[in-house]
């Protein structure tokens, strides 16, 4: 046996015990960051304490970090890492690109902990095994990790601001459309107000300083918006670069599910900003995906813009136009505007999924619901009289595992069986004084269906932000 194959030999099985319950060694400490202790900590320290003040106001879901040597995107990801400083958080899923190995579907690291020069850093075992499967393409590929940096740079960060944590280690491959369903569905339900999500991505690659900015601009507002669709889009054309697309939107979805409802950009910068070479360089933004509450002067502000454009449509005909610069109403809701006059129904549509702003949503919806509702002839000047307007944004869809958990007055319905669907808003139930049965009834009948079959159809739940 030679020198090689023996050393060879050796480095495998360091690596399969690390696999085992012992902790993986780091693998680019003394290159994308000091390799020593001292040194290490020094300059996470400096970066957050050069970094902006922290929030209190909103409840953090995820974040979004810069992946890169730390003297290239050090300074932008201590600008997320100071969100989250000495917070009560117990787990850390992180979810990066392999950039290293090819492989189906998506990586969980099971076992164990990583190591840093700051110490080890233990792996939620049983989070992690939990979400292992293999119809969906989640296993462990142990080979994944050896050189991949894209979770380890995040390390550091996480233990000069958390106390007590573990990681749930998650590397994307080539996934399939059930990884993103699986990934999704489960991690939205492990989040919770002690579990943060944060995805490692880098922008664009490799662009001149003027280009990359206008790519990386048009993929924070993507992101700021919440929409894994136009992210996707400008991925697919080209006009916008994520090296971590996939763990990204991943983490739009499963936050969005989680009550995500606003992104926010913390910081963003690009290599040339630190090299002076603006010739070929690389984005880095540091965001952070909330939840937040609209105040009482939002809602008003949006029940006067949904009176406006009913009021401007049945006079004029014409469909409203407005800018808005509130980040919480440019974010994509699913609403729908209810008419009433004198307490009785005259009008209701609107989206079951959020496919625009919310503002605008407001607008088309408040529209179609005094024109188009086919129950209703089209509003006249007369009927805008003594009308009242209810706005309800609706939270993500969630199958129906368990029809007995489905809670009258709190949850909506969408049911869907072959090419019939229906939807009834939480609050109809409750201004009926329906129980459950009689809910799953009148949603079946709202669909086309005989009562009953909500046995045999897909029932989705959610719930809704009501203002009216």
């Amino acid at each position: 046996m030679t020198k090689r194959s023996f050393v060879h030999i050796i480095l495998v099985i360091v690596f399969l015990f690390s696999c085992n319950g012992t902790a993986k060694e780091p693998s680019v400490a003394g290159t994308f960051y000091p390799a020593d202790r001292e040194q290490l900590n020094d300059l996470v320290s400096e970066f957050l304490l050069k970094a902006g003040k922290s929030s209190n106001e909103r409840r953090l879901i995820a974040l979004i970090s810069p992946h890169a040597g730390y003297v290239y995107s050090g300074r932008t990801a201590a600008f997320g890492y100071k969100e989250i400083n000495d917070k009560d958080i117990k787990n850390i899923i992180l979810i990066g690109p392999s950039h290293y190995l090819a492989f189906s579907g998506a990586s969980v690291y099971t076992k164990g902990g990583f190591r840093t020069p700051l110490g080890t850093v233990r792996i939620n075992e049983k989070i992690a095994e939990g979400l292992l499967n293999e119809d969906a393409d989640v296993r462990f590929y142990p080979k994944a990790y050896e050189k991949e940096h894209s979770l380890e740079v995040q390390l550091p960060f996480l233990q000069k601001v958390l106390k007590d944590f573990a990681i749930v280690p998650i590397l994307i491959g080539s996934p399939t459309r059930k990884t993103f369903e699986h990934l999704i569905s489960e991690l939205s339900e492990i989040l919770d107000e002690k579990t943060l999500l944060i995805a490692s991505t880098d922008l664009s690659h490799f662009h001149d300083y003027s280009t990359a900015k206008e790519m990386d601009s048009k993929v924070i507002e993507a992101i700021e918006t919440l929409s894994a669709v136009k992210t996707e889009e400008l991925l697919r054309t080209g006009k916008g670069e994520l090296c971590g697309g996939y763990p990204v939107m991943v983490t739009l979805e499963a936050a969005k599910r989680a009550g995500a409802n606003m992104g926010v950009l913390y910081n963003y910068a690009n290599s040339g900003d630190i090299t002076g070479d603006r010739e070929r360089v690389v984005g880095y933004a540091s965001m952070g995906l909330y939840h937040v509450l609209l105040t009482d002067k939002e809602k008003e502000e949006l029940l006067q813009l949904a009176r406006d454009a009913v009021t401007e449509y049945v006079l004029k005909g014409n469909v409203i136009g407005k800018e808005v610069e509130n980040q919480k109403f440019k974010t994509e809701g699913a609403v729908f505007v209810t008419i009433k006059k004198g307490g009785n129904l005259r009008g209701c549509i609107g989206h079951i999924q959020p496919v625009m702003p919310l503002y605008q949503s407001v607008i088309k919806n408040a529209v179609a619901a005094c024109s188009s509702d086919p129950r209703f002839p089209p509003m006249k000047k007369d009927d805008l009289k003594d009308i009242d307007i209810e706005i309800s944004i609706l939270s993500p869809l969630k199958p129906v595992k368990d029809i007995e958990k489905v809670q009258v007055g709190k949850h909506g319905l969408v049911i869907v069986k072959g090419m019939r669907r229906g939807i009834l808003l939480p609050q109809v139930a409750a201004e009926f004084g329906w129980d459950r049965e009689t809910f799953l009834d009148h949603l079946c009948s709202k669909a086309g269906l005989r009562k009953g079959e909500w046995k045999t159809a897909d029932l989705y739940t959610f719930t809704a932000e009501i203002i009216k």
